[in-house]
């Protein structure tokens, strides 16, 4: 793949989470393109090993894990298989996440109808599911803390590496609709600064980045109709992005690189950098 630009990674072994989805998957092929060996986990180990042998073919070295990052078991047996064919953990990328239709209300805001509907499918803030939010949170939140525990150990033994998570427009500015998902991400940003501070004087940064509004597989049906044509809330959204457009994935990769380079980014922890294309800066007037 072509990068903005290229920082060097060489020597640097890294682990990406959720790598087998379309935002993740090219951040590792970037990390990969910059010279580190990258170990792609995902729950689906079909989608890992994809990404892996597209790196491969390409010239680096890349190996596919399936891993339920909510289970530290699993993750313990990815830590050993990392570290058996590439080597300790020097970079974390904690991609894994999502939402849940538990924890999502079917309207933008209450109505005096939702408080007598008995529709199971017109999910209102009184009757949504508290381990449909559980769920959401554990994802989110839990899966970034259960695998920085696993795999951050090597780093603080050797006093460097880098944390990159993946927060959200959502952690700034919550959606209709997504409770569980904006708080969730609010929180994955809080835990970043959290652990930007603690784990300074073990010689690690912590940062995170937060996509604004992309195209994925997660989102596609909310956000085009089956003819590709937008939905009414893509056009909200587009409305609310200076930029009037959506993002790609590769409009990630320079915020990535950059946090990534102890050269270019050294003195840089704690941060959560928008790549929103203005959505966060617009006031809508």
């Amino acid at each position: 793949m072509t990068v903005p630009f290229k920082v060097d990674l060489s020597g640097k072994v890294a682990v990406v989470t959720g790598g087998g989805g379309i935002l993740c998957s090219v951040m590792a092929e970037a990390i990969a393109e910059c010279g580190a060996k990258v170990a792609i986990l995902d729950l689906r180990k079909d989608a890992a090993d994809k990404v892996a042998q597209k790196i491969n073919a390409a010239g680096g070295q890349a190996i596919g894990v399936a891993c339920n990052v909510l289970e530290r078991a699993e993750l313990e047996a990815a830590l050993a298989t990392v570290k058996a064919e590439l080597g300790p953990c020097d970079i974390l990328v904690n991609g894994a996440g999502g939402n849940n239709p538990k924890g999502t209300t079917a309207g933008e805001v209450m109505t005096k109808e939702d408080l007598t509907s008995n529709d199971p499918d017109k999910r209102n803030f009184f009757t949504l599911d508290p381990k449909g939010i559980e769920f959401v949170f554990n994802l989110n939140v839990i899966s970034a803390m259960l695998t920085t525990q696993v795999f951050s150990k090597d780093m603080c033994a050797k006093g460097q590496g880098v944390i990159i998570n993946v927060s959200s427009m959502n952690a700034f500015r919550p959606l209709t609709k997504i409770p569980a998902y904006s708080a969730a991400k609010a929180a994955v940003s809080n835990f970043t600064q959290w652990l930007a501070v603690h784990l300074a004087p073990m010689g690690i940064r912590v940062n995170a980045i937060a996509p604004g509004f992309f195209l994925t597989d997660q989102n596609r049906s909310l956000l085009t109709n089956p003819d590709g044509s937008l939905t009414p809330r893509s056009h909200k959204i587009l409305n609310g992005t200076p930029m009037n457009k959506f993002g790609t994935p590769e409009d990630l990769l320079g915020a990535l690189l950059w946090l990534l380079s102890d050269a270019g980014a050294g003195f840089v922890t704690g941060t959560v950098i928008p790549i929103d294309g203005g959505f966060s800066a617009y006031s809508g007037v």
